[in-house]
Formats: structure tokens, C-alpha cells, sequence
């Protein structure tokens, strides 16, 4: 079946061009904002910091309304949706009030900061607005529809010079900081190859049946189960690979049961690095079990995470798979909790950049567009 990233032909010209001409359909102006607003947001305070929820239509919405909700030292204001019933139901977990319009947000000196949990095709007005008004940014993931928007947002959030973050949380959990701590330190040799998977049974169960339908409307959501999963696995690749460039990519993108028109439920992406490095890539919403996860291949040594436990087999150094490794770095903490602690001017853990998550966009656009034309894309 043909699919693709959604709106990849929007060109770069044309995003920024729709970010220009501001946020008309949300009312939000940037003329609106006040030279304050941006001071106060980009000030360096005490420990207590002010946030707002923007749009929590996204699935991971309720967590991180609860998140905000017990976070010592951050008050959340104001909670916005498009839909109004939606920020009700955030309002009541994190408190603060419903605002009329994300430019009473943006407007607000006292917020420091938003979270922008809204349907992704809203993130090409809402997020460069916040960056124009001064805020600091939590955008979940994806950052934009395709790689061209992504990166015409990332411009903007880097003109601005806000504090950005997303929701790219695998680079959290110890196993893979261990892994690219092997990575980057020569311990497994050349890399040759690695695979990584993240999948679930979403569309089987019908999870986006009802309140999260929009998530498997690639008009909306920019992508389907390939994109949505496998950007998460995508970024976890990118991230262990820091010091390689890639090259080229390709993709294999498909329905199973058809649950959900015109969107996608499994894939398989690959990418090559300018090494010689090949990395698969899976995503998808039709799998009842996600044993194998990560697995990387070098020259001295390798990689597997397996069940969420890391074994390694390092010839000439008495390290063999045959049990788990556990002298695993600390688990960094959740990103939206290393965004509070940014805002609030902590000396922390390294957020995630616009550019990065744009980068993701980019290769997770050229994936579909490998799979749609049968071909290999130069990146």
C-alpha cells in the first residue's frame, strides 16, 4: 500500500510561510505578545516555576497532567484545549484555570513555560508562538507533520532562545545509557549493524478507537503506527549513534487489519550510516510481544537488550550473554521532569534539542518516502 508522512510535500518555503503568517485559527497573534511576557519566561527564578498545558489531546496527556500535578515547586495556571471538555478533564488533575485562547497563555508574564500536548497538526502555529512569547517548551512528539515542518519549527525555537524539550524517553533507561556509553567509547569496535523495536498491540485492542482517534488520522497526526512508534526508536538510534552521520534510508510500511483507513500498523525502516553502520528500524501497533528491543553488532564485542535486560559479550574480557548485565548507569528521570528542572535553571541532565527531534522528523519523512517510490533516500 502507498502511505506516506503526512504533508511531505509541504515544502520548507510554505511552513515557514504558514508559521509567518501566525496562528489565525487558534487567535493567537504575535504582535499580541508583550516584550514581558518573554523577559519574565526567560528569566532564571527560584525554584518555583509557573507552566501552562497546551492543547492534551495527545495520549500521554493524562500522565503528564499528573506529573505537573505533583511536581514539588511548579504551579500549572492555565490548561487550553481546542476541544473544551478536554481541558476540563486536565484541569482537574493539575488544577489552574481554563484559558480562553492559547494567546491568554503566551501573553501572561507569569507563565515560564508550556507543555504542548495538542493534536500534532496544531504544533507548526502553537509551538513557534510559545517561542515568539518567550516560553520555555515541552512538545511531545513528533515536533512536526514531516521533516520540512519540523525544521522550519525548530528555526523558530532556535531564533527565540527558549529552553526546548520532547517526549523522547528511551534515552532515559539505564540499559541504553550503557549501551551508547559503549558505543562512543570504542568498547564493541566498528559498529556493523544494530536493530531496534518498539511496538505494541494498539490497533488489535482499538486503543485509538475513541478519545485518541486522531492519533491514527495521518491528517492529524502527520504519520501512523510506523511513525508514531518507530520515532521513538528512531531517536534512541540518532542518540547511540552521535558520532556517525546517516547516509541514506529505506522502508517497508503496511496495513494488517485495516482497523483504521488510510493508516499504517507496522513497518520496517532501515538506515545507513556514512560508517558502513545498517540499523532496522520497527514500529507498529499489531504485535503482541517486543522481546528483543535492541541489538547492536561490532567488531569487539555486542549489544542486546532483551525483556528490558542488557547482556553483553565483550571477547577477551570474561564478559559472555549468558546472564544480565547489571552495573547499569542510573535511569535518567522522565523528560518532562528534566524540562522542570531546566525551567527552574538546575544544572541537569541535557535536554533534547529542537534540532534533534526535527532530525527525527526528517528520517522518519524519508523512511515513507523510501517505502512510496521503492527506493533508497540520500538524507
Amino acid at each position: 500500500m502507498s502511505l506516506s508522512n503526512q504533508s511531505s510535500g509541504i515544502s520548507r518555503r510554505n511552513a515557514l510561510k504558514n508559521m509567518a503568517a501566525g496562528t489565525a485559527a487558534l487567535a493567537v497573534s504575535p504582535l499580541a505578545f508583550s516584550s514581558t511576557a518573554g523577559a519574565s519566561a526567560l528569566r532564571k527564578s527560584s525554584n518555583h516555576i509557573t507552566l501552562a498545558m497546551v492543547g492534551g489531546q495527545h495520549i500521554h496527556a493524562p500522565n503528564f497532567a499528573q506529573r505537573m500535578a505533583r511536581a514539588e515547586n511548579v504551579t500549572t495556571k492555565y490548561q487550553w484545549d481546542s476541544n473544551p471538555d478536554t481541558a476540563v478533564r486536565r484541569q482537574e488533575v493539575t488544577g489552574g484555570e481554563i484559558a480562553e485562547s492559547p494567546e491568554q497563555i503566551f501573553n501572561d508574564p507569569e507563565v515560564d513555560g508550556v507543555v504542548i500536548c495538542s493534536i500534532t497538526d496544531k504544533h507548526v502555529d502553537l509551538i513557534p508562538a510559545a517561542a515568539r512569547a518567550g516560553k520555555h517548551i515541552f512538545a511531545e512528539k513528533p515536533v512536526g507533520m514531516n521533516g520540512d515542518q519540523a525544521e522550519a519549527i525548530a528555526q523558530a525555537v532556535n531564533s527565540s532562545g527558549v529552553l526546548f524539550q520532547t517526549g523522547y524517553f528511551m534515552r532515559s533507561n539505564g540499559a541504553n545509557l550503557k549501551v551508547r556509553e559503549l558505543i562512543q567509547s570504542g568498547a564493541l569496535g566498528k559498529i556493523t549493524r544494530l536493530r531496534l523495536s518498539n511496538v505494541h498491540s494498539g490497533a488489535i485492542g482499538g486503543w485509538f478507537d475513541t478519545e485518541w482517534r486522531w492519533m491514527a488520522d495521518v491528517e492529524q497526526a502527520g504519520v501512523g503506527a510506523f511513525g508514531d512508534l518507530g520515532s521513538h526508536v528512531f531517536d534512541l538510534l540518532l542518540w547511540l549513534m552521535a558520532n556517525d552521520t546517516p547516509v541514506s534510508c529505506t522502508g517497508h510500511i503496511e496495513q494488517a487489519i485495516a482497523r483504521y483507513p488510510g493508516c499504517d500498523e507496522y513497518g520496517e525502516g532501515m538506515v545507513v550510516f556514512e560508517s558502513g553502520a545498517v540499523a532496522t528500524v520497527a514500529g507498529g501497533w499489531v504485535d503482541h510481544a517486543n522481546p528483543n528491543q535492541l541489538e547492536v553488532s561490532g567488531t569487539e564485542g555486542h549489544a542486546r537488550i532483551t525483556n528490558g535486560q542488557l547482556y553483553l559479550r565483550i571477547p577477551g574480557q570474561e564478559i559472555t550473554a549468558n546472564e544480565p548485565w547489571t552495573d547499569l548507569p542510573e535511569n535518567w528521570k522522565h523528560p518532562l521532569e528534566l524540562f522542570f528542572d531546566a525551567v527552574r535553571g538546575e544544572q541537569g541532565l541535557p535536554l533534547i534539542t529542537a534540532d534533534e527531534a526535527a532530525k527525527v522528523n526528517r528520517v522518519v519523512t524519508e523512511v515513507y518516502r523510501g517505502h512510496n517510490s521503492k527506493s533508497w533516500i540520500q538524507l
